[in-house]
């Protein structure tokens, strides 16, 4: 779950500017490496710093993808 949530924190984060891609993809690497890190927490798996990486990559791509979304949906076309 750690190392799933952390490679779609990546994607997510270097996708940014295909927003709604980068939004979900963020959302899922949160998900996932909020249960990779629940897992690591009980003892069932070992990568507790891979989950936490990804957690932060999600977010990141989270708030990229929606700064960009922002900025493309209130930018005039003249």
């Amino acid at each position: 779950m750690g190392v799933t949530g952390l490679v779609l924190g990546i994607i997510s984060a270097v996708v940014f500017c295909v927003w709604p891609l980068a939004v979900g993809l963020g959302l899922l690497a949160v998900i996932f490496s909020a249960l990779g890190r629940g897992k690591a927490a009980r003892g069932e798996a070992t990568n507790p710093g891979h989950a936490l990486a990804g957690l932060i990559c999600g977010w990141a791509g989270i708030l990229l993808g929606a700064c960009f979304g922002l900025l493309v949906l209130t930018t005039p076309y003249w």
